[in-house]
């Protein structure tokens, strides 16, 4: 057992280079980022309860009612613990197709069947393989999990100098993918693992198992440090686990499904130049994924490279070039010649060509509604045919100078929409129009959120009823702008030192609101007073518009 650890520890040494990191969203999920900036503690908080609202007090100065909501946080990690275990077994399947793995499928299933004196002990052994292929992942995921926890990957996932180390990461597993290098482990450790493979009983099984993960560490590694990428940057404690667990699931299903119907391997395509075009295809994929990374980046640290044209610009090459290999235009060194298209590939082809189609017009303004949660916000977009070239958001139609709209106005906030970007200066605004605030909590990473602004805020009625019948308080929770010193200070919640405009919203949103997931939307009379429950990431416009009646109604009921 000892030694096991060792090795497992070994393991891990040789792929953390390669996989360390931590992204969406920031997301509350693979469908947004979460971002936490400390240990949500109730004993902060004390409630109140009315027939008609949930309010709760804060010990702030900045604020004077708020409502805690935990089950929203709860719902939204368990759809984004599912979230990475489905992105793991995609992964894994992926990961079969490469030609470190698919070539051993039957060569290890018939060395079961053959060397086993029945089928039953030849199924047994591949349901054991299989089985500790699993636990050699999930261990990998539990040691970076318990190594690191959920704080510290969240606080990776938006740091600018590790998002920019994550965008060359997978620049390099791209490469790797086009045949420019391999990833390897040393083959002085591979083989010391590969001898203890001719063991009998339950360690050979098991360390055949692991010799299956080194020699396939070429293939699987730079979709592993994806996968890893992926689910530290959810934030979740159990992410890496979970992620490695759908990963080798998928990986050990196989093995145990021949070894039962060995006669299914004689449906299996033959080995070849496919295999090589499955890595190509994949480094097209990281290629495209790792231009997000650098995106996240350029938002919260305003560089202002990538605006939304830029990107649309680049994923179009990106994707064009991976239609032309698919139909044999262009070749790598390892690729085999294409003497003609099959069927599967042909499919793919126009699946993905459709696709650049689809993106072009997004240079001009189109919406782009099916893949706007993954581009930057609309704002950054300078010439839009929908609004006039380089219109920008709507203008300040209350004359009033906006604090911090020098930073996120013309960036950040969706073009039509004149929101606060302060909560103090939104809640006056709001006593003096006697409206209810609409406190919107985003990040400039937060898939989530693009998704609402794009899907569900572009809809007439919604936006007629965020226009005219609230305050709209637009808050940052991960903008890496330094507060003037006399405006920093140490939170009473975290008891951590609150240097940024994001530390700020942040520890706002967790002390006020019990919630750490963007986004979410509050709404609060002008004295700050919750007027409705809280809502978060909500594509059907209908609950949503809904939901902004209810707050409205509310608000009229209690004057």
């Amino acid at each position: 057992m000892k030694t096991n650890f060792k090795l497992l520890i070994l393991l891990l040494l040789l792929i953390l280079p390669l996989a360390m990191f931590a992204q969406q969203d920031s997301t509350a999920n693979m469908e947004g980022i979460e971002f936490t900036d400390g240990t949500i503690s109730p004993d902060s908080l004390s409630f109140e309860e009315s027939p008609d609202t949930v309010t709760a007090s804060v010990d702030s100065s900045k604020t004077v009612a708020a409502t805690a909501n935990a089950g929203d946080s709860a719902k939204n990690g368990k759809k984004s613990l599912w979230s990475i275990f489905i992105a793991g077994l995609v992964g894994g399947f992926a990961a079969l197709l490469m030609p470190c793995i698919f070539p051993m499928l039957p060569l290890t299933v018939s060395f079961f069947t053959k060397q086993s004196g029945s089928r039953a002990s030849g199924i047994s052994k591949a349901l054991l393989y299989g089985l500790f292929i699993i636990v050699i992942y999930v261990a990998l995921g539990m040691i970076i999990t318990i190594a690191f926890g959920s704080d510290a990957l969240n606080a990776l996932s938006t740091n600018g100098i590790f998002n920019f180390i994550f965008f060359l990461l997978l620049v390099v597993f791209a490469a790797s993918f086009f045949g420019a290098f391999e990833i390897t482990l040393p083959s002085s450790f591979v083989n010391k693992m590969d001898a203890k493979s001719d063991k009998g009983g339950l360690i050979g099984l098991f360390f055949m198992a692991f010799s299956l993960s080194l020699v396939s560490f070429s293939c699987t590694g730079p979709i592993i440090g994806t996968l890893l990428v992926e689910a530290a940057s959810k934030g979740e404690r159990l992410g890496p686990a979970i992620g490695m667990l759908g990963f080798s699931i998928a990986l050990a299903i196989p093995f145990g499904l021949f070894a039962m119907f060995p006669s299914m391997l004689k449906s299996l395509p033959k080995s070849g130049g496919w295999l090589n075009s499955v890595k190509v295809v994949l480094g097209f994929l990281e290629l495209a994924l790792a231009l997000k990374f650098l995106s996240n980046v350029d938002l919260a640290y305003h560089w202002n490279w990538l605006d939304r044209e830029v990107f649309l610009s680049l994923w179009i090459v990106v994707f064009g070039l991976m239609g032309l290999y698919l139909i044999g235009k262009i070749k790598f060194s390892h690729d085999s010649d294409l003497k003609f298209l099959s069927v599967p590939r042909t499919i793919l082809a126009i699946v993905v060509f459709s696709f650049v189609v689809y993106m072009i017009p997004g240079l001009w303004g189109a919406p782009l509604k099916s893949i706007s949660a993954f581009l930057p916000p609309s704002a950054t977009q300078d010439f839009d045919l929908s609004t006039g070239v380089g219109s920008g958001s709507a203008a300040h139609t209350d004359g009033k100078v906006k604090k911090y709209a020098e930073i996120f106005h013309e960036r950040g906030t969706p073009k039509g929409f004149d929101p606060y970007y302060d909560y103090d200066q939104a809640l006056a605004t709001a006593k003096e129009l006697n409206k209810p605030v609409l406190i919107d909590f985003t990040g400039w990473n937060c898939v989530n959120c693009r998704k609402m602004e794009a899907n569900v805020w572009t809809d007439p009625a919604v936006a007629k009823l965020l226009k005219e019948e609230f305050v709209m308080a637009e808050l940052f929770v991960d903008d890496k702008t330094e507060l003037p010193a006399n405006e920093q200070y140490v939170s009473k919640y975290s008891n951590k030192k609150i240097k940024t405009i994001g530390n700020k919203n942040s520890d706002f949103q967790a002390s006020s609101f019990n919630s750490n997931s963007q986004p979410l939307y509050v709404i609060v009379d002008p004295n700050g007073q919750i007027l409705v429950p809280q809502s978060g990431a909500n594509y059907n416009v209908e609950q949503y518009k809904a939901f902004l009646q209810s707050g409205v109604d509310a608000f009229k009921k209690k004057n």
